[in-house]
């Protein structure tokens, strides 16, 4: 049983969301088109996470939310000028891409023993 668990974001533009999510680390693995002239769906990947971006209009609910455990969220937020919220599982931030889905960028916090 796969343990994969990948969401899939409604975009407007591919290519611009691409761009966009590379700010945060993420390189596109694959790109996806029936024909030139159809919407295009692309995987996107930073270490273990991967996001699908598709231009098809029923393929995901608009907006979307992830929440994605990063190693160092600091220099993350630092790209976006984000204040780091301090909760007592993880330090994390939001973003929304440009065509409004949200991420939430999590670091872990160290159990106290």
């Amino acid at each position: 049983m796969s343990t994969d668990v990948v969401p899939i974001f409604r975009v407007t533009d591919a290519a611009a969301a691409v761009d966009w999510y590379r700010r945060l680390g993420f390189e596109q693995v694959f790109e996806h088109r029936f024909a030139p002239d159809m919407p295009a769906y692309v995987g996107i990947k930073r270490d273990d996470a991967q996001i699908h971006l598709s231009e098809h209009a029923g393929d995901a609910l608009h907006p979307g939310l992830a929440y994605v455990w990063v190693d160092a969220v600091d220099p993350l937020a630092a790209l976006f000028d984000a204040t780091v919220d301090e909760m007592p599982w993880a330090r994390d931030f939001e973003v929304s891409d440009p065509d409004g889905n949200r991420l939430r960028l999590a670091e872990p916090v160290a159990a106290e023993s």
